[in-house]
């Protein structure tokens, strides 16, 4: 339903039995009847059925909103943590695979 109402042509417009300088703004009923198939004519939108897509919006947005927070989170914590580290020793110093008081191969 959030990608019907993106997609939907938004303009301004007036009622022919209102003056000159009155303007609304929103989708032509038309326009609205074709996207979502509500209400009993394409001659007007009822108020019910605006207020439901928007509900349905408004979920819609929070939960791309809260996934997007998840995934910047997750983000995050990926280029906190290295992959792989550049040169692995350990706590003494080191080389990863050599004990400690051990002698180098090759020296001697």
């Amino acid at each position: 339903m959030l990608d019907a109402v993106a997609r939907l042509p938004v303009s301004t417009w007036r009622y022919t039995w209102e003056p000159e300088g009155v303007r609304h703004l929103g989708p032509m009923a038309q326009d609205w009847h074709a996207a979502f198939h509500l209400g009993s004519s394409d001659r007007r939108i009822d108020v019910v059925d605006a207020f439901g897509v928007a509900v349905v919006c408004i979920q819609a947005l929070e939960r791309r909103i809260t996934q997007l927070h998840e995934d910047l989170h997750t983000c995050r914590l990926q280029l906190r943590e290295p992959t792989a580290p550049q040169h692995a020793q350990t706590d003494s110093g080191a080389p990863k695979g050599r004990a400690q008081g051990a002698p180098a191969v090759g020296s001697g």
